[in-house]
């Protein structure tokens, strides 16, 4: 089984911050250290004292780095790591032709970035850098679309394992996860050092990316944006748990149709379907049509079709079990498609349910399609579950609320479906007023473990995709939930 090794990229303004941070990497396989941007550079001092193999950069400008000083004392710095023993030294293509040939391309990556676009001419590129001569050759380009990986990956398949090739951008994060089934020989990872690049934390941890290989299953969650949702880190969990060789990863789709060739390409077996892609999903699925929604948010492979699912109904009612709703009178803020899953669920156990926006309309029309009714904004307190199905109290913007509440409150129970933050501002009055609350995290933990087992046949410990689910918040908060 061939995997890829993972490679830490590490950049500083001085040598003590850039040993320290290089020191501080943990289960990584390389650390690319950036000598580019620091005041008091001292190449021998950044490979003294090494506990791994390092790859030394010193990137200019003209290719995306923090260097803009004078060309020749640049090649004489990566000169001098090469001669001191760096395991790899970075050049980019057209320069230091005279260390190129000294080395014989021994310990070089010859390097290539294009930070605007897949070139037109990317085959050629990747063929000059391989003709270099150099021991391993990096082709990195700023991605717009899922399909821009998938001509990545056709180009690197042909490089026989000796080509690191790179989508940059969100859309690109696919490409540096499936480094494996790229056929590239190792992936980067840093806190930012080039567009889209994942953290060591993540990469190593959540994706488990030095165990992928070529037949590890994918899976993955479609919609635009998602490189901050959470399903990633509770599925990843899941699979590492159940010991089942496959990954979730996020796909920034430029639209449906970019999905499913990317899917097609590498063999995508099951994805969750955000926003704004599930009626596209229904009418994608062989099944879509028996969704109460008109829209479905997972996806399996079924052959060369796809099968759907709506797991938001159940999931939203699984923190509801054992309080009763029926005959309950509901008011739900919003009219998206949240609200919609919401007045389902609510009305199939049989509450009252009154659908409140600022938008009047809006409400009337999602009502409507529902079979609920519509109420005034704001509603009355004469409610006794309210429920916000709206993103407004999500982080940054946690100080707002929805709705002001004043008490005392008549209702029993207040459900947020926000969960960044895990108790928004809405919760805590509530609390406050002496009312049950619910935050969203519980529903998206129930609506993650019906696709787990769907696409499995396994059921996921829901504590184990919670507990991942608040680490990956915390981490992206820096706030402990």
């Amino acid at each position: 089984m061939t995997t890829t090794l993972l490679c830490a990229a590490v950049t500083a303004d001085s040598m003590a911050e850039l040993r320290h941070r290089r020191d501080e990497v943990l289960g990584a396989d390389l650390v690319e250290l950036r000598l580019d941007g620091i005041r008091d550079l001292d190449v021998a001092g950044a490979l003294l004292g090494r506990n791994g193999k390092v790859i030394v950069t010193v990137r200019p400008t003209w290719q995306g780095g923090r260097y803009d000083g004078d060309e020749a004392t640049r090649i004489a710095l990566l000169e001098q790591a090469w001669t001191l023993g760096a395991d790899y030294v970075d050049v980019e293509f057209g320069a230091a032709e005279g260390l190129m040939a000294r080395s014989r391309g021994a310990r070089i990556v010859r390097s290539f970035h294009d930070f605007e676009r897949v070139p037109a001419d990317a085959a050629d590129r990747l063929r000059a850098l391989l003709a270099s001569g150099a021991e391993v050759v990096k082709l990195a380009a700023l991605t717009h679309c899922l399909a821009d990986v998938v001509a990545l990956a056709d180009l690197a398949r042909t490089a026989d394992g000796r080509a690191v090739v790179i989508g940059m951008g969100p859309t690109g994060a696919a490409s540096r996860i499936l480094a494996a089934q790229m056929g590239s020989p190792w992936t980067y990872a840093g806190d930012g050092v080039a567009p889209g690049q994942l953290t060591l934390a993540r990469m190593r941890d959540e994706f488990h990316a030095q165990m992928i290989s070529a037949t590890t299953a994918v899976y993955g969650l479609v919609g635009q944006p998602v490189d901050h949702s959470l399903s990633p880190a509770m599925h990843n969990a899941a699979f590492r748990a159940a010991d089942i060789d496959a990954v979730y990863v996020p796909l920034a789709a430029a639209d449906f149709a970019d999905f499913e060739q990317f899917a097609r390409a590498f063999k995508v077996q099951g994805v969750s379907v955000t926003a704004p892609y599930k009626l596209d999903a229904s009418r994608a699925s062989a099944t879509g049509s028996d969704s109460p929604l008109g829209a479905v948010n997972t996806l399996r492979r079924a052959g060369d079709r796809w099968e759907g699912r709506n797991t938001d109904i159940a999931g939203f009612l699984a923190p509801l079990a054992g309080r009763p709703l029926r005959g309950a009178r509901v008011s739900v803020l919003g009219a998206g498609g949240a609200a919609r899953a919401v007045a389902a669920a609510l009305s199939s156990s049989g509450a009252a349910v009154r659908l409140h926006a600022r938008r009047t309309e809006a409400a009337r029309e999602t009502a409507a399609a529902c079979g609920v009714e519509a109420g005034e904004w704001p509603p009355a307190g004469d409610w006794d579950v309210l429920v916000n199905a709206t993103p407004v109290g999500t982080s940054p913007h946690v100080a707002d609320v929805p709705l002001d509440l004043d008490g005392p409150l008549a209702g029993r129970l207040v459900y947020d479906l926000v969960y960044n933050p895990p108790e928004t501002a809405l919760l805590r009055r509530a609390r406050s007023l002496g009312a049950d609350v619910i935050g969203g995290l519980p529903m998206l933990v129930a609506q993650a473990a019906a696709q787990f087992e769907w696409w499995t046949g396994q059921r996921p410990s829901s504590s184990l995709m919670h507990d991942a689910a608040r680490a990956r918040l915390a981490a992206a908060t820096g706030v402990l939930p």
